[in-house]
């Protein structure tokens, strides 16, 4: 089972869902942090650290004593990040996207690998939970291949949770895509609500099943609730707003350890994605 934990907009409370429903199974569970931006699951799982390595991309490196200059390299690049200007070749890193298209097409074979850090991959357990994450290089603006390296660890065999960056952009849909279910964590307001739509959009287009978490349901309005019954959209599990949990959050203690009866209401969440995949 891969199941995602994502949402439309940042500090629903995606990471309460991912940590406390992995500390709730009784199951071999991996927990994957592909928030690599601002990764925060450790926090809560507070995981023994094994191993960790750098993260590498290739990106280009020119020979100009083999360069002839014919800009084949500039004309496949669809991100500018590397430009012929009369007898000078001028590489963007920050730009790649590591695609090879400027080394496969050009034609003095000028154009090598080199490699670049992105990033840092981290692995351990916690309270049996398998436990791996990824930190984005302070500068490094592209999260996607790091997210993918988090992703080489998923195990099939077991319970994988995922918890996504916040939003709809290429990160989030690096994260979710191949998973067998998204939990969408909102809140009921109107920018939740905003962000929900354009989170369901976007996992439609993926073709994944999905349902909702309402976090905090009993703030705001009932906006997000009757756009759910709406358009259909289950809605799975409500958390209450409540200020021990706000506190508990704060000193970095999971939900299930001040009410020990979510455990079940996790559990039971769970269950509910299986029968749902399973159909």
């Amino acid at each position: 089972m891969i199941l995602s934990i994502a949402s439309g907009k940042g500090g629903t409370g995606k990471t309460t869902i991912a940590v406390n429903l992995g500390l709730s199974l009784d199951a071999s569970v991996q927990y994957l942090d592909c928030d690599v931006e601002e990764p925060n699951g450790h926090i809560f799982l507070n995981p023994k650290i094994e191993c960790e390595h750098v993260q590498q991309i290739p990106i280009p490196e020119v020979d100009k004593n083999l360069c002839t200059y014919c800009g084949q390299c500039a004309q496949i690049c669809q991100y500018n990040a590397i430009v012929v200007i009369k007898d000078n070749v001028l590489v963007f890193p920050e730009l790649c996207h590591s695609c090879a298209g400027c080394w496969l097409v050009c034609p003095e074979h000028a154009i090598s690998k080199k490699p670049k850090d992105i990033g840092l991959i981290e692995y351990g357990s916690s309270n049996g939970i398998f436990f791996v994450h990824g930190k984005l290089k302070l500068g490094e603006v592209l999260a996607p291949p790091l997210i993918k390296a988090v992703k080489k660890y998923i195990d099939t065999n077991k319970i994988n949770i995922i918890d996504a960056p916040p939003g709809t952009s290429c990160p989030v849909i690096e994260a979710v895509r191949e998973s067998d279910f998204v939990l969408l964590v909102t809140e009921p307001t109107p920018f939740g609500l905003n962000d929900l739509e354009l989170a369901v959009e976007m996992v439609h287009k993926l073709n994944i099943p999905f349902g909702v978490v309402i976090n905090r349901c009993d703030i705001g309005d009932d906006a997000v609730t009757q756009y759910c019954r709406q358009e259909n959209i289950p809605i799975m599990l409500e958390i209450k707003n409540d200020r021990f949990i706000a506190e508990a959050y704060s000193k970095g203690i999971p939900l299930i350890e001040i009410y020990p009866e979510y455990k079940t209401l996790f559990r039971q969440l769970y269950s509910e994605i299986e029968g749902r995949v399973s159909r």
